[in-house]
């Protein structure tokens, strides 16, 4: 699987990570190269610098072919825009969206963008663990 990753975080980072030791080709896009400091010395995907919104940018990093792509950088509407670009420009089979504002989430989802709110997740977590 050809996975796109824009946003080289602590999400990004661990996801690229965990991808790519399953043995699938991973692309990772940072506007800062200093971002690829959460990729372990084994990560044998591509890390390239660049703006996730450029057009050039993603087709370098092959967004014409890829099966995936990530949107995971901390701004949603980086994340949504990218995502869009990704899904309605490039027909990207499947499209992942962080996104941390709950009512946005909700609203983004509806336009077909798979979408994840670490805020609802992690409020749902810690509700579950108050209430056992």
């Amino acid at each position: 699987m050809k996975v796109i990753i824009m946003g080289c975080g602590r999400v990004g980072g661990r996801l690229a990570t965990l991808l790519d030791g399953e043995g699938n080709k991973v692309v990772i896009i940072d506007q800062n190269s200093y971002s690829f400091r959460w990729l372990p010395s084994s990560f044998k995907g591509i890390a390239q610098v660049g703006n996730g919104l450029d057009e050039e940018t993603l087709k370098k990093a092959g967004i014409e072919t890829a099966d995936v792509f990530v949107s995971t950088t901390q701004g949603d509407n980086r994340n949504v825009m990218a995502a869009q670009i990704a899904k309605h420009v490039f027909n990207v089979p499947r499209v992942v969206s962080r996104i941390y504002d709950p009512i946005r989430e909700e609203m983004y989802s509806t336009l077909g963008i798979e979408t994840i709110s670490p805020t609802k997740v992690g409020a749902d977590i810690l509700q579950k663990l108050i209430e056992d």
